[in-house]
């Protein structure tokens, strides 16, 4: 009996750590859920400017995927989680990196989507600090939503600003290409 209840912990230890996903200093779940749908880790990574970690960053899709232009079109509950990682991170900071971001994903024509960007962006109203955790989320149906530490902060309806959201980190002209590489599995 007391063999079979070791060999009963040391299955559930393997089970547990194998739902989740290491990334830096930070562990992602394997699997999360948002609008009723459940949603698997794509991939994940960290996003490095001058040599520091500033954020772990997974994707989760309904189904995996690597194809980045799909991915930001698509008209289904998908979502980041961005795991903060550096004290470099403010809220100016984040921010200016979205605005930029967008910038980027939309080929300098944010325009359409500026009042919707300044909307979501307003959403970050605390300071940033380590080991919180963003969820970026769309969800089929309402929008795109941003969550802190699991608590909805605020929603966007439509696709075009999902899809340019989405972009920031999977588009053309990425945040950071290694992360977006990660994020998608490669």
């Amino acid at each position: 009996m007391k063999k079979i209840s070791v060999l009963f912990l040391i299955f559930i230890s393997t089970f547990s750590v194998n739902a989740q996903t290491k990334v830096g200093d930070a562990t992602l779940p394997n699997t999360v859920t948002f609008g009723g749908e459940s949603l698997v880790i794509n991939g994940a990574g960290i996003r490095e400017k001058f040599f520091f970690d500033i954020y772990a960053g997974g994707l989760y899709l309904q189904k995996k995927s690597t194809n980045a232009a799909s991915i930001a079109k698509a008209d289904e509950t998908m979502a980041i989680k961005l795991d903060i990682l550096s004290g470099m991170m403010s809220r100016e900071k984040m921010a200016g990196a979205l605005r930029d971001g967008f910038k980027k994903a939309t080929n300098g024509n944010t325009a359409p989507l500026k009042d919707k960007i300044e909307k979501f962006i307003g959403f970050i109203k605390d300071e940033i600090e380590v080991g919180q955790v963003y969820d970026i989320v769309y969800e089929k149906g309402k929008g795109s939503i941003i969550y802190k530490d699991g608590k909805e902060k605020g929603y966007i309806p439509g696709m075009d600003f999902k899809t340019a959201l989405f972009n920031i980190w999977l588009g053309n002209k990425p945040a950071d290409k290694g992360l977006k590489n990660e994020m998608l599995g490669k």
